[in-house]
């Protein structure tokens, strides 16, 4: 069964920054491409970036580039989101999810709570 367990999120000021953590199970980590989504308030789900695990080759969505950063840590099962230069408009749950982002029929698998990011002043 696939297990993904975020946290590290919080209330934090615009231009502040946060470090994500998803910790996985039940699945081969170094065979796999993952990725972190959110979700806004009221909103739909959102891809923020993919990387794959052994090589690091990444990609980010146009709005994150540039602040957001996407690695792991094969040794821990863990992937990260670095997360510098926080807008409001960054608030939201924060998933992380298995798979590679295609496009917008990309079907990516979710297996845990998420971690609320809120950017306020």
């Amino acid at each position: 069964e696939v297990q993904l367990a975020e946290s590290g999120g919080g209330l934090v000021q615009p231009g502040s920054s946060l470090k994500l953590s998803c910790v996985a199970s039940g699945f081969p980590f170094t065979t796999s491409a993952m990725s972190w989504v959110r979700q806004a308030p009221g909103k739909g789900i959102e891809w923020v970036a993919s990387a794959v695990v052994t090589s690091g080759t990444s990609k980010y969505a146009d709005f994150v580039k540039d602040r957001f950063l996407i690695f792991s840590d094969i040794a821990k099962n863990t992937l990260y989101l670095q997360m510098n230069g926080l807008k409001s408009e960054d608030t939201g749950v924060y998933y992380c999810a298995l798979g590679w982002y295609y496009g917008p029929h990309t079907d990516l698998r979710r297996g845990g709570p998420g971690t609320q990011v809120t950017v306020s002043s």
